[in-house]
């Protein structure tokens, strides 16, 4: 047996590993550690590559970025952005139809912009606006879809954990890609509004409006988001302006979301050590899947395996939109079994020659941050696509008198704006583009 047909029988025997629920790095790890013995012969060449492969995996210092963001999270979460976001989103908008539930996306887009977790996101704001969206009479499916909905601007609104993740495997500039994602994400953040405004008029009994707030309170309550302009713009300003390295960015938001959250005397020993726990846990995790990733995608390099599907789609000659399409409607249907990071460190590595050896009539870094946007953009669909959408399951079960069934149909309204978006995305790549110099 060849090399490149060991490398092709990977795919199914990986598969089958995670569907038996075995964690995705560690079947990464297991048939690329096996894929080794098998394509060279020699269980020594395995051991070898284990031996140097967690310090070239982890000598990145952008991996750095990773921790920092999640404790940034953490601390934003902590510190009561989150209900200062939405009381001030609300009170501009909850007077109007549909209002709650706008002010729900604006205040997911405003934390997302100080987060960079789609779950966090999802998680944070749901504990905030769930309430308040069923005391003002939204249907329970609306609420929770909306709000699953809103949580996934946590990884398209810059900063982006998952976004660094792509930068690293394509090795592309993460300010770059962080830039590109704002229209986008804006135009994600418009999609949902109007998806919102266009169901509560469909179905006009299922959401309620709040009273009109007066002038005064309303800049009173817009006073109070200063904090999460202030992280944002020093982050994002700070990186932008050549100040700091996107690295020493995630340091500093982490830093000042920590302060924010210390002279609100929200954080205490008691939530410190939690933050720090909670961030470590899930950079473990994260770094387990990006080892077994990086162990993985060695052994389809030593196999040929990308180079060899490059080769035979350049061969079909196929319009290069075509591919892409294909390409993009594979991540919608594994976004339905899988969560987000998992697809970006299993596929780009098979995916991105493939897109690297078409013409766009585009440079190469072009065509690189492009795809990164649309491949986070589906992506992030997935995270609300039935079956095993993962925002829709934590937003339900904060809301266990909402049926899963109920939360699934009207979910599909934002699915479809998804859609529309990734359509014109693909388009119009200078949509995308027009931000980078």
């Amino acid at each position: 047996m060849s090399n490149l047909e060991i490398g092709i029988l990977s795919f199914p025997a990986l598969l089958a590993l995670i569907f038996l629920r075995v964690p995705i790095g560690l079947a990464m790890f297991v048939i690329g550690f096996g894929g080794y013995m098998a394509a060279t012969g020699d269980s020594g060449m395995g051991l070898a590559r284990l031996k140097s492969a967690a310090y070239s995996t982890f000598a990145s210092e952008s991996l750095a970025v990773v921790p920092m963001f999640l404790l940034m999270g953490y601390f934003a979460t902590i510190s009561g952005m989150s209900q200062a976001l939405f009381r001030a989103a609300a009170a501009f908008l909850g007077h109007r139809k549909g209002g709650v539930g706008i002010a729900a996306i604006a205040s997911c887009a405003g934390f997302g912009a100080i987060c960079g977790s789609s779950l966090a996101t999802a998680a944070a704001m749901g504990r905030v606006a769930l309430p308040e969206l069923r005391r003002f009479g939204y249907h329970g499916g609306i609420s929770t879809s909306l709000l699953a909905a809103g949580g996934t601007l946590g990884i398209l609104i810059p900063p982006s954990v998952v976004l660094v993740i792509y930068a690293i495997l394509a090795e592309q500039n993460i300010a770059k890609l962080f830039l590109a994602a704002f229209v986008p994400g804006l135009l994600a953040m418009a999609g949902y509004m109007i998806v919102i405004s266009i169901y509560v008029r469909i179905y006009p009994d299922r959401a309620g409006t709040a009273e009109r707030v007066p002038m005064a309170e309303r800049l009173r309550l817009l006073a109070g988001i200063w904090p999460v302009l202030l992280v944002f713009f020093a982050v994002v300003g700070g990186i932008y302006g050549g100040i700091f390295t996107p690295t020493e960015g995630a340091a500093v938001g982490a830093l000042g979301t920590g302060l924010i959250a210390l002279a609100n005397r929200t954080l205490t020993l008691r939530t410190l050590i939690e933050s720090f726990t909670s961030t470590a846990q899930a950079t473990a995790m994260i770094f387990f899947i990006v080892f077994g990733a990086a162990f993985y995608n060695s052994f389809l390099a030593l196999t040929q395996v990308p180079q060899a599907l490059s080769d035979w789609v350049v061969g079909m000659g196929l319009a290069p939109i075509m591919v892409l399409v294909v390409i993009l409607a594979i991540y919608l249907v594994l976004g339905c079994v899988m969560d987000s990071l998992s697809m970006i460190l299993l596929t780009i590595p098979i995916f991105f020659p493939v897109m690297m050896a078409l013409d766009f009539g585009m440079s190469a870094e072009h065509v690189a941050i492009w795809f990164g946007i649309l491949v986070l953009i589906v992506v992030e669909t997935g995270l609300i696509t039935p079956p095993v959408g993962m925002n829709l399951f934590i937003i339900n079960a904060m809301d266990r008198a909402t049926r899963l069934v109920d939360t699934y149909k009207a979910v599909m309204f934002f699915v479809a704006s998804d859609l529309i978006r990734v359509a014109i995305l693909v388009a119009f790549p200078a949509i995308t583009l027009f931000l980078i110099p």
